[in-house]
């Protein structure tokens, strides 16, 4: 996208009827210098303005692991903290809101240090007290299904009107890869629809998006068959 007429894809965009929900192309904001620090909250706000034009309702925020050779957790969650601070005037700026998405705890190290609801709703509360509307948080099923303060998060998140996202697929079982090999809804271990009763229940009333990274068995597929059972799963089984 980086590399592409974004107004040109803007305005095919909208010839079709279509909607951008939300434009995940967040650079990590943990850095080892200064000056690296600075950088990554430029081209984030760079992402930002492409959201805009594209039209996006949220801009989801993967923040980003360890810098190389780190060890100060902390210190990254803190440069979290600052970065989101000072997107946050920038996605005020040009309309679309932020969404924190916190990942699973596999990832801390060189993904996201953000890996609870909790953790995300702490920092949303610090920076925006009033609830603007403007910074709030992503729901994926991957990343939050194991938390055992999930529904108290959930119910936390939807009385502060903060729920901009909510992702969808199934954990394995017998996982093989921590990045790509998402399930299909269904064929793993989350109540997908106990816990989109609670998204729901608590205020959420967006789209509910379908998200699979599987390199040894969905993306090997025929599309139109993908297409038909995430229709499908998503009906029956969420």
């Amino acid at each position: 996208m980086e590399k592409a007429n974004v107004a040109a894809i803007a305005r095919q965009i909208k010839s079709l009827d279509l909607t951008v929900t939300g434009y995940c192309r967040s650079t990590y904001l943990p850095a080892a210098t200064h000056a690296r620090f600075v950088a990554n909250i430029e081209a984030n706000k760079a992402a930002l303005r492409d959201a805009a034009t594209l039209g996006a309702r949220c801009f989801v925020m993967v923040v980003g692991g360890l810098p190389e050779g780190s060890r100060d957790l902390n210190g990254a969650r803190s440069q979290v903290s600052e970065g989101i601070g000072e997107l946050f005037a920038t996605a005020r700026e040009y309309g679309v809101p932020l969404a924190l998405e916190p990942l699973h705890p596999m990832y801390a190290a060189d993904r996201a240090v953000l890996n609870t609801l909790a953790q995300a709703l702490e920092i949303c509360e610090k920076l925006d007290p009033e609830r603007s509307g403007f910074l709030g948080v992503a729901v994926d099923v991957y990343h939050c299904w194991w938390d055992p303060a999930l529904q108290a998060s959930i119910a936390a998140a939807g009385q502060a009107h903060r729920m901009l996202a909510f992702h969808v697929c199934d954990w394995l079982r017998e996982t093989r890869d921590m990045l790509l090999d998402r399930g299909m809804m269904g064929d793993g271990v989350v109540d997908l629809r106990a816990m989109r009763e609670s998204v729901e229940g608590n205020g959420y009333d967006g789209l509910v998006e379908v998200e699979i990274f599987s390199q040894e068995n969905w993306w090997r597929r025929d599309p139109d068959e993908v297409l038909s059972v995430c229709a499908e799963r998503l009906q029956t089984i969420c």
